[in-house]
């Protein structure tokens, strides 16, 4: 009975540790690396009769071409608003509008900006192991209240931290080997 306290707590740690990896992946998709990409910009806000709505919720998008991303709204009335919120947003892109649809031309990138973009990427994957850490904490934190209130032993607790640390190795060896993946893709020209 005891140590299934300490099992619930540490599955519920390796759930949460997960959304953890699965939300910095995302983070790291949303970077740039002069291929068009969906999740570039189906995250950006847009100012949809007077509501901040993201984009993937107003238009469909389409990749024809490697460095080029068409974007067509469901409703032709929001197309000005879209385009407003893609000048708006940080990717420095220039949208043209054709009545229907609107087109993003990626550039090739500067090796100085692939550099900055890395360093984005790792401060990225540092505000993921920082999540980790601090659901190691609060699940370590759980597990002593359990030791103190007399439902776990203290070889079970040590049992359950020794897990628990297993538990973050495995999740930011995962964030690790995204962020290699990341920086090779922004490093490859």
């Amino acid at each position: 009975m005891t140590s299934e306290m300490a099992e619930l707590v540490l599955a519920e740690t390796d759930e949460k540790m997960a959304k953890a990896v699965t939300h910095a992946k995302a983070d790291f998709a949303s970077i740039r690396t002069g291929r068009a990409a969906p999740a570039l910009v189906e995250k950006i806000p847009v100012d949809y009769y007077g509501a901040e709505t993201p984009l993937q919720q107003l238009a469909g998008f389409q990749v024809p071409e490697a460095r080029q991303l068409l974007i067509t709204p469901y409703d032709k009335s929001a197309m000005g608003a879209i385009e407003k919120a893609l000048q708006q947003s940080d990717l420095g892109l220039n949208p043209s509008n054709d009545g229907h649809s609107i087109r993003l031309t990626f550039p090739p990138l500067t090796q100085e900006r692939r550099k900055e973009l890395v360093k984005v990427v790792k401060h990225m994957a540092e505000e993921g192991r920082v999540a980790l850490r601090n659901q190691r904490r609060a699940s370590r934190h759980e597990l002593e209240k359990l030791e103190k209130d007399g439902e776990l032993s203290r070889d079970e607790l040590e049992r359950a931290e020794k897990e628990l640390d297993k538990l973050i190795h495995v999740h930011e060896a995962e964030i690790d080997q995204a962020l290699a993946a990341k920086e090779t893709e922004l490093l490859e020209d």
